[in-house]
């Protein structure tokens, strides 16, 4: 049977149009306004939620009956020794300017907006990249929100449960004198403790970040293993600056590190394998 004719005008429209330069940034426009008006929504019930919020998590690694420390003390009962067990961190928190509290409150909002808004936020700028991938990649990243917002998740875990409460414990009992009392300002002591969460959140991304490199043709295996004893000395430097300076705290946060270091050149070692074998078939 024959195919009805299309005028000219429903032909255009069967056809899918390119979006101009200026659409690309209106939808961009409303990608992000929608990933901050989702940061927003988070901040608001975290500003709302204060005393759950300052009590319960931000204000919990400053008490003894945190959560690590009950499972570091659990641990040093168990290997006979009590010297794990903490009875009070010898540290009081002040606010010592007129708008201190206000300020940590709406900063620590922000904060915890966008760590529980990261999934979506992420998940909105990549409706926004997606499009532009070819069919083929597009089909290779599938996943790539779920793996960024795992990771994230993970590292702002590890951050608060591990490298915060030994920090906090190492910077509360060190002292120059006995007669100097550590009485740290709420400011200071908020700021450590989003810096730390906040930078393990994001360098728990290495091995997403090392798959969107290996595909641009940016990065190969082979040269993560050349700079492998480089990177190693670049993570224990991190480790160093952002962990108090005792060989412990350090270890604990550059072991996770080195570890996703050698998970990411698999990732890249698979890419590439991929890419051959993909390409195998096509010339075949």
């Amino acid at each position: 049977m024959d195919q009805p004719y299309l005028g000219e005008g429903e032909q255009q429209q069967e056809q899918p149009q390119e979006m101009s330069f200026v659409d690309h940034l209106e939808e961009l426009r409303w990608h992000i306004i929608r990933s901050l008006g989702s940061i927003l929504v988070f901040a608001t019930a975290a500003f709302l939620a204060k005393g759950f919020v300052f009590h319960d998590i931000i204000l919990a690694p400053s008490r003894p009956d945190f959560l690590s420390y009950r499972f570091m003390c659990d641990v040093g009962k168990w290997i006979g020794s009590d010297a794990l067990c903490i009875q009070e961190l010898g540290f009081t928190i002040q606010s010592r300017q007129m708008s201190g509290q206000l300020s940590m409150h709406l900063m620590v909002s922000l904060v915890l907006g966008l760590a529980c808004a990261f999934p979506y936020a992420f998940w909105e700028i990549w409706r926004f990249i997606k499009p532009g991938l070819y069919p083929q990649e597009q089909k290779s990243s599938r996943g790539a929100v779920f793996w960024v917002s795992i990771l994230f998740a993970m590292g702002m875990l590890f951050g608060y449960y591990v490298v915060s409460p030994i920090s906090i414990n190492f910077l509360a009992g060190y002292q120059v004198d006995p007669s100097i009392v550590n009485e740290f300002d709420l400011t200071s002591y908020i700021s450590t403790l989003t810096t730390l969460c906040l930078t393990c959140a994001f360098m728990f991304e290495l091995p997403v970040i090392v798959f969107f490199l290996t595909k641009a043709g940016l990065l190969s295996p082979e040269t993560m293993k050349l700079y492998r004893r480089h990177s190693i000395v670049a993570i224990l430097v991190i480790a160093a600056i952002i962990t108090p300076p005792d060989v412990i705290s350090q270890l604990l946060i550059a072991m996770p590190l080195v570890l996703l270091y050698e998970v990411s050149i698999s990732v890249s070692k698979s890419i590439i394998k991929r890419d051959l074998k993909r390409l195998n078939e096509n010339n075949s």
